[in-house]
């Protein structure tokens, strides 16, 4: 059974060049929206293109340090293609973006500044991405209707991202129906997780080494980091503490942020049973 925040929809992808690795033109069944998906390289030649002429609202995306979560920079502009010109020229951070324009110009310069305030406050909520964005624009006082209208834009706008590639907007995702949660333990530090289509979740309140051990790659340690920046982790007496549920790319990974080294996440990641997570997917593989 479909969950009941969830409901099907199809998309239509039309390429214009006929190449998979250009251009994007993305539409949602019963959605007046459009969305625009390029990689940085061709945003001279696509910039042409009529629906970077409209108001519209965006998203920069790059690699950070860590790999495990991307940069991201979410912007508005009206036109959408000057703000686009701008960063092409000043942002060196990304290497594609996403760009959401209304397909019967609808969205005025209130609607996208609006989106704007509205994307940066969950990725600020989610801390599932580094942002190069330095400010926090207020939302612009928009009348009920207008907001109504602006918010049915959004959670359309959001069912698409992840289907494009880009989850930061998301919350870390519910255990599935008979997903087992898992545990992982050392002398120091005591975990809870478990597996999901998005990847690894560790749950809040799971508990993660205060220092880092030297043997940690830099990137374990620079993530670590990076997580205590973005306030996911928190210090709590002799250890940090997961402010809330977070998702990682793998199990390793999380189970190396707990423990503060390197660590293979399909043998330390264990079911109440004493199963590790390989064993538990070696097992649902032969069914």
């Amino acid at each position: 059974m479909t969950p009941p925040h969830l409901r099907p929809f199809s998309l239509r992808i039309y390429l214009p060049d006929g190449s998979p690795d250009g251009l994007r033109l993305v539409e949602k069944s019963n959605w007046t929206g459009c969305g625009l998906v390029f990689p940085r390289a061709l945003f001279p030649a696509a910039k042409s293109r009529e629906e970077f002429s409209r108001a519209g609202v965006y998203v920069l995306v790059g690699s950070s340090e860590t790999g495990d979560h991307p940069t991201i920079y979410v912007g508005q502009g009206d036109p959408v293609r000057l703000r686009l010109e701008q960063h092409y020229v000043n942002k060196d951070f990304w290497t594609w973006a996403l760009a959401f324009v209304s397909k019967d110009k609808s969205l005025n310069t209130a609607h996208v500044q609006y989106l704007e305030a509205r994307l940066l406050q969950r990725a600020r909520e989610t801390r599932r991405a580094r942002l190069d964005n330095q400010n926090s624009p207020r939302q612009p006082a928009l009348a009920e209707a207008e907001r109504m209208d602006a918010e049915s834009f959004l959670a359309d706008l959001l069912s698409l991202l992840p289907v494009l590639g880009l989850t930061v907007f998301e919350s870390a995702p519910a255990a599935g129906a008979g997903r087992s949660t898992l545990t992982l333990r050392s002398q120091k530090v005591a975990a809870r997780g478990y597996d999901s289509p998005q990847g690894f979740v560790v749950m809040a309140d799971s508990q993660a080494m205060a220092t880092a051990a030297p043997s940690a790659s830099a990137r374990l340690s620079s993530l670590r980091e990076e997580l205590v920046a973005r306030g996911v982790l928190v210090v709590q007496g002799e250890r940090l503490v997961f402010a809330q549920d977070y998702v990682f790319s793998s199990p390793s990974t999380a189970a190396g942020v707990a423990l503060g080294r390197e660590a293979n996440g399909r043998t330390a990641w264990v079911d109440a049973g004493g199963r590790t997570l390989r064993q538990i997917q070696e097992a649902e593989s032969s069914v």
